[in-house]
This record gives structure tokens, C-alpha cells and sequence, in this order.
């Protein structure tokens, strides 16, 4: 059986109380309420940006479809307008003038449903402009929401690291001196055994698994030496004797 001084294994238990703390801390960092705010604003940030690009590439379409309806309507204008000069002028022949007459009234009807066309995309236009605002608006609320929460968490994890920096320079002290051997098996049994290697012995309770043990073994452990180190039959852990944890051994 291994032995360590018995003060030595007290003060083990602050170490795994702080051991204990830091793992909590570490638990709150990763589970922290606002991870859960981000993951479903990002989530809602991604379905939203396929109709953000689809709107976008909407608008940009109809915008181009614009420019090229203003351009075939001012084509047509200005043929009309250089046939008006022509025939203002009353330098062409009479032949000439019935031409250009007639295209005039041909010129006139394509400019209407050429403006026609051009009004039809303009109100298109307007439509998905508005639609496209709106998007964008919801966009960037959800945007200036997650950032909100971004800040929220980084003040809380800032302030749980602070903790996690003041639990390790305890630790650093409170092991600071510990037995050697003692801390070793320490540190190879909270690995195993989910971050708990020592635990007191309450009574007949190990606090490490909170099994009630045998009263044989309890008979047994607090009639050892006071500085052999005992271990809990069930779990492995390191069973700690202290003053104020009452025997019901009878």
C-alpha cells in the first residue's frame, strides 16, 4: 500500500476541489447560453442568404433588362426624331416624304410597345427592389443580433477565463510541497476516472462514486495508518480520512 503524509492527502481534496472548479469552468465555457443564441442566428443567417443572392441577382437581371428596354426606346426616338427633320425640312421628294411618313407610323408603334416593355420592367423592377429591401433589412438585423450576442459572449468568457486564472495559480499552490508519489496517482486517476481522482470518505459513502461501502471496508480503511492511502473498492478513487467526516462503523 502506498503512503503519503496524511496532511498531504487532506489537502489533496482542495486540489481536486479545484480541480473540480476548473472543469466546471471549462463546462461553462463550451455550454455557455449564448453558443445556442449564435448556432441558430447563424442558421437562420444561412437560409436567408439564398434569397439574399437570389434577390440580388433578380434586381441586377431586371437592371440590366432596363438599361437594354431605355436603349431600344431612345433608338426608336431617335430615328423618329431624324425622319421628323427630314421631312420638316421639305428637302426630300414626294416619294421620299410617303416613306418617311409611313415609317413614322411604324417608328410610332414600336416606341409604344417598346415603352410598354421598358414600364412592364420598370415596375418589375420596383417590385423586387422593395422585395430585396426587405431582405436585406432582415438580413442585416439578424446580422447586428448576432454580433450583439458575439459581444455578450465574449464578456462572459472573459470573465470565466479570469476565474480559470485564479483557480490555477490556487492550484498551483495548493500542490505546491504535495508527495510526489501521492500527486502522481493522483493525476493518473482523475485521467481514468472523468477528472475525480480523490474524494473524501463520509461516513461509509465514498463521495467519489456515492456508493455506500461494506462496513468490513470501512472497518478496514479507517484502522490503516493514518498516512497509508487508501482507495475505494468500488470506483479506485483515492478515499481520504478526515476528522469531520463521522464513522458509522459499529
Amino acid at each position: 500500500m502506498a503512503t503519503a503524509p496524511a496532511e498531504d492527502q487532506r489537502r489533496l481534496l482542495d486540489v481536486q476541489a479545484l480541480d473540480t472548479r476548473a472543469q466546471q469552468l471549462a463546462h461553462q465555457r463550451t455550454n455557455h447560453p449564448t453558443l445556442a443564441r449564435l448556432a441558430d442566428l447563424d442558421s437562420q443567417i444561412a437560409d436567408l442568404r439564398a434569397s439574399l443572392v437570389d434577390s440580388r441577382t433578380r434586381v441586377a437581371d431586371l437592371k440590366r433588362e432596363l438599361t437594354k428596354a431605355e436603349g431600344d426606346v431612345e433608338q426608336v426616338r431617335s430615328r423618329a426624331a431624324r425622319n421628323q427633320q427630314r421631312l420638316d425640312s421639305g428637302s426630300v421628294s414626294a416619294k421620299d416624304a410617303v416613306a418617311l411618313t409611313d415609317e413614322l407610323a411604324s417608328l410610332a408603334t414600336r416606341q409604344s410597345t417598346l415603352e410598354e416593355i421598358e414600364l412592364d420592367v420598370m415596375e418589375r423592377l420596383e417590385a423586387h427592389e422593395e422585395a430585396l429591401a426587405k431582405v436585406e433589412a432582415a438580413n442585416d438585423a439578424l446580422l447586428a443580433d448576432k454580433a450583439g450576442v458575439e459581444a455578450e459572449r465574449d464578456a462572459a468568457w472573459a470573465q470565466i477565463d479570469e476565474q480559470v486564472q485564479s483557480v490555477a495559480r490556487d492550484r498551483a499552490t495548493a500542490i505546491d510541497g504535495l508527495d510526489a508519489g501521492l500527486v502522481a496517482l493522483y493525476e493518473k486517476l482523475r485521467a481514468q476516472l472523468g477528472g475525480t481522482g480523490a474524494a473524501v470518505l463520509n461516513g461509509n459513502r465514498c463521495e467519489g462514486c456515492r456508493i455506500d461501502l461494506p462496513p468490513g471496508d470501512v472497518a478496514a480503511i479507517r484502522s490503516a495508518a493514518p498516512d497509508a492511502v487508501v482507495r475505494c473498492e468500488e470506483c479506485g478513487r483515492i478515499l481520504v480520512r478526515t476528522a469531520g467526516a463521522a464513522s458509522t462503523v459499529g
